[in-house]
């Protein structure tokens, strides 16, 4: 009884949250506008979007098989596909319990133990990390100018200014600046085993222990060139899924393949935020970004609606889907006498 009840007070509490990312990202909106938006977008752009989403699905699981292999284990590639389906299904339920789901449902579907699967995940999220770097980087060097000529001046210039304003006027602020940092890394070293038992901790030493295994695994796997191959043929799809989205509005058509690497990145990083399936984040983190293009924020926030409406929409019909669909086949194997 207790844990049913602190599974739904955890799934308020990240409710809440992305309620509340929508409201701000939709306050002071003018409705008639964006419904203006909403309603001559070209859908049939969408409609290739969400494609390109579910060939960037069929890739990941062709690389989760690649990891699983690894293993000696040989799953078919469509209870892999389908497993992973039901568990983007269950993050809408609760922010990165996905990653379980698909997990215990290919171990149930293909007797694989659990742990294991759990592992080739921690490899996968370590990759993805280092994935998303690269394209970071590729983003900043290909737009650095633009970097340099807005978000500096808009952004760092009066963050530096405030600060150094105020450390002239006073010593307090240096005593701040240099001695928190201090006093941080004291605590931290002389509480580590502590720190180290915190959930916050634990999930950060999982992702540099995933790195540190990925690279590993990755360079002794017999398919490792096809694995590195596959991680980055993820991100272009969904690239790819974002510059074709572009053309579905009239005030995105002319924005370029750079640009929609940029509106990738960001959106990537709105699914960080502990909310069901990156609602309210994504909206309100993309409708800024797109902000910078001189679009206005009834503009930016069609695409971010229409995008993230249609990809969820698809995610959770093609969810209950795969999970009907193996509940089947696991009756079918049940049904088979031994």
């Amino acid at each position: 009884m207790k844990k049913t009840i602190l599974k739904i007070l955890r799934f308020v509490l990240f409710l809440l949250i992305g309620i509340v990312l929508l409201y701000f990202a939709f306050r002071g909106i003018d409705v008639k506008k964006l419904g203006a938006e909403i309603r001559h977008a070209k859908y049939i752009w969408i409609i290739t979007s969400v494609a390109l989403l579910t060939l960037s699905h069929f890739v990941r699981s062709y690389r989760w098989n690649l990891l699983i292999e690894a293993l000696n284990y040989h799953p078919p590639l469509k209870s892999t596909f389908f497993s992973m389906m039901v568990g983007y299904l269950a993050n809408y339920a609760f922010p990165r319990i996905g990653e379980i789901t698909r997990c215990g449902v290919l171990a149930k579907t293909e007797k694989i133990p659990a742990d294991k699967l759990f592992g080739t995940v921690i490899i996968e999220r370590g990759v993805d990390v280092l994935t998303l770097l690269v394209f970071l980087i590729i983003l900043i060097t290909a737009r650095f100018e633009f970097f340099t000529h807005f978000i500096k001046p808009q952004i760092f210039d009066p963050f530096v200014d405030f600060f150094t304003s105020a450390f002239q006027k006073s010593i307090i602020g240096w005593i701040i600046v240099i001695g928190v940092p201090l006093i941080l890394l004291f605590l931290i070293y002389k509480y580590r085993s502590r720190l180290g038992k915190l959930k916050f901790f634990v999930k950060i030493k999982d992702i540099i222990k995933g790195v540190i295994s990925g690279l590993k695994t990755v360079y002794t796997m017999k398919k490792g060139f096809q694995f590195i191959v596959t991680s980055f043929l993820i991100w272009i799809f969904y690239w790819m899924m974002t510059f074709t989205a572009f053309f579905a509005f009239s005030s995105t058509t002319d924005l370029k393949l750079i640009d929609g690497l940029f509106v990738c990145v960001i959106g990537a990083f709105a699914f960080v935020v502990p909310v069901q399936g990156g609602i309210g984040a994504y909206h309100w983190i993309v409708s800024l970004g797109m902000m910078l293009y001189g679009l206005t924020r009834e503009e930016g926030l069609a695409f971010a609606t229409i995008t993230h409406g249609s990809q969820a929409v698809w995610t959770i019909i093609l969810g209950t889907f795969s999970m009907i669909y193996l509940m089947s086949i696991r009756r079918k194997k049940n049904d088979v006498p031994a």
